[in-house]
């Protein structure tokens, strides 16, 4: 049977890259070049194939999906023949997009409608195709950390204040909620609050459902994830470690707001003291360049302390297409969460670390570590 990924933020530009590159694998017109479930260490995983792999979601963006890989092409993300030669998989996920939540939702009545609306949406995507599960995987813009709340701490007591006017819940955790109650497998890709709430977290294990992220680790942090363990493992003492990322596109738009801008910067900083064991000097800064487009660029200058106290240092440059590094790891993360559900997993599936910048559950940062219990975790699955 299909296996359903419903995609929040269904219409922006990792959506889009999704849904395109998933069409194109399936017509053999491309190779799955950065799909790590691909992989040999994943052969016996007993994962969906990408080719049953059928896609919808929410948003509130109204460029089509098709209007959307045109955009994408004329950037240099999509090549040029591949949008008008999938457009059919395009239009058909397309059909499938439902409105999200509001700018401005009306919370006079709480929020409880808002969740069933979406759970319906849902629901109905999974019956009405016939598929054996959905995952639901974030990939709307990063929102400000959210303010905390009493009814947080507790499923009855966040049941019962969803239904008393106001927000209670800030979006990506209203759609981590509704995910959960329409019996699907949720995946937080963005540093938001997402599903990461103790009610939330009671929620998914009352019924039995799977959840990881946060924060997909796709360029900056993926090489200091590699890195830092080659100064902790030879001994050598970092003093500082300062980082420069300039964004274009909607993300460099969002995180352009100093709120949004906060969450990003404190997921992107959690796993250097993991690493090496104690705080460092500098900071990491975000800046946005609308000309760069879809393009990233990180500049990180890193000073450290030889034999004898010689001072060193090292600097790299990060330069990378955003969508085409985050798009395999939302159908490496559908595929493997869709067999968490199978297998019964509930709660968070800490082993996915290895995708996030502020793993879920997972206190272990180095990348090659986090590979191992990934790849491990993946042998039980068969």
């Amino acid at each position: 049977m299909d296996v359903g990924v419903w995609l929040v933020g269904a219409r922006g530009s990792v959506a889009t890259t999704v849904v395109t590159g998933a069409a194109a694998l399936r017509a053999g017109l491309a190779t799955p070049i950065g799909c790590v479930t691909q992989g040999p260490d994943f052969a016996g995983a007993g994962l969906p194939p990408l080719d049953r792999l059928v896609f919808g979601g929410h948003d509130i963006a109204s460029t089509p999906l098709p209007k959307k890989a045109e955009e994408l092409s004329r950037a240099g993300v999509i090549p040029h023949p591949l949008a008008e030669l999938v457009r059919h998989d395009l239009e058909a996920a397309e059909a499938e997009i439902r409105p999200g939540i509001p700018a401005a939702a009306d919370t006079a009545h709480g929020q409880a409608a808002l969740a069933r609306g979406l759970a319906r949406d849902i629901t109905d995507f999974r019956e009405r195709l016939g598929l054996a599960r959905v995952v639901v995987v974030h990939v709307a813009s990063t929102e400000p950390p959210a303010t905390p709340h009493p009814a947080h701490q507790s499923l009855a007591a966040l049941t019962a204040a969803l239904e008393e006017p106001g927000e209670v819940l800030p979006p990506s955790s209203l759609y981590a909620y509704a995910a959960l109650g329409a019996g699907c497998a949720y995946v937080d890709f963005t540093p938001s609050t997402g599903v990461s709430l103790p009610a939330l977290d009671e929620l998914a294990r009352e019924r039995g459902l799977p959840y990881a992220g946060r924060d997909a680790k796709t360029g900056e942090t993926l090489v200091k994830t590699a890195l830092a363990p080659m100064f902790a493992d030879r001994a050598l003492a970092v003093r500082s470690w300062s980082g420069t990322n300039l964004l274009g596109g909607g993300d460099g738009a969002t995180l352009a707001d100093p709120a949004a801008g906060e969450s990003k910067r404190i997921s992107k900083e959690r796993s250097l003291p993991g690493i090496l064991g104690h705080p460092v000097e500098g900071r990491t800064h975000i800046d946005h360049v609308p000309h760069l487009g879809d393009w990233k660029t990180a500049w990180d200058h890193i000073t450290f302390e030889g034999f004898l106290g010689v001072r060193m240092s090292l600097q790299f440059t990060w330069q990378g297409c955003d969508s085409a590094l985050a798009a395999p790891l939302v159908l490496d993360l559908a595929r493997l969460m869709a067999r968490a559900h199978e297998r019964g997993h509930a709660g968070p599936v800490k082993e996915l670390g290895f995708f996030f910048k502020d793993p879920i559950a997972l206190d272990e940062h180095r990348l090659q570590s986090q590979y191992d219990l990934l790849r491990a975790w993946a042998g039980t699955l068969a």
